[in-house]
């Protein structure tokens, strides 16, 4: 027998996002935009190794928008770059300590907004205007 899940309804979903969001915006570190944060969830949640190939494939975009991001997210430390020793024309993109540290404060964010989601009075209001 499985457990009853709790699933969000539109509203509730959406509120959960913008609070996630905002949390994130008003945070003292990297506002990463939506690519960048695919990106390196990619990075960090599917299967490698990852190439600027790869991501590009992935995402449906030119390798040069992913070096853009790849760019940004290297300064924040969150991923590194190499030389695939297999193939010299190919460029390896790996997880850091720092990275996986981000995600984890993130999803720890969005932990904490789903547990005050329903807790909050204003979800109610916002149910109702969105659904």
């Amino acid at each position: 027998m499985h457990a009853k899940q709790d699933i969000l309804n539109r509203a509730e979903a959406l509120q959960l996002w913008h609070r996630v969001n905002l949390g994130t915006v008003l945070a003292h570190g990297p506002d990463l935009g939506a690519r960048q944060m695919a990106i390196l969830t990619c990075v960090y949640m599917e299967a490698r190794p990852h190439t600027v190939r790869s991501l590009a494939l992935r995402l449906r975009v030119t390798k040069a928008v992913i070096t853009r991001a790849l760019n940004t997210l290297g300064g924040y430390g969150f991923v590194d770059r190499s030389p695939d020793p297999d193939d010299k024309r190919s460029v390896l993109v790996r997880r850091t300590a720092t990275g996986s540290r981000y995600l984890a404060d993130f999803s720890e964010r969005i932990r904490f907004e789903a547990k005050t989601l329903k807790a909050a009075p204003q979800a109610s209001r916002v149910a109702s205007r969105v659904a």
